[in-house]
């Protein structure tokens, strides 16, 4: 099974144990959350984009998953994805580049 793959099969229960283990954190980040990612002077679909852009730039794997969902579920095509990925390698280097390959098991664990 790919990583991805085990990913949106696992981070489900891992959620909710942290809200159980932790409620304030979640609920703080929650809220946050919440108000920022929606519509506004950028789209979502843009706002997910350069979430994830700088989830790759970040080195986070998780938040690279967690993210190319998103940016599927708002609308951004696997190209746009893939273009927000190459622009966090212009910004984070070769330590950003070696993430890429997570950006597209993401997609590929995604297709349907």
């Amino acid at each position: 099974m790919s990583e991805a793959k085990e990913f949106y099969e696992k981070i489900g229960g891992k959620m909710e144990k942290m809200k159980k283990d932790i409620p304030a954190v979640t609920t703080g980040f929650g809220t946050l959350f919440s108000k920022v990612m929606v519509d506004g002077a950028i789209s979502l679909r843009e706002k997910e984009l350069v979430a994830l852009g700088i989830a790759v730039a970040l080195k986070c794997p998780p938040c690279i998953m967690a993210h190319v969902k998103k940016c599927l579920e708002a609308g951004a095509s696997k190209e746009q994805i893939l273009e927000a990925a190459a622009v966090a390698v212009v910004m984070g280097g070769g330590p950003a580049y070696m993430h890429v390959p997570e950006v597209i098991e993401a997609l590929e664990a995604l297709e349907k």
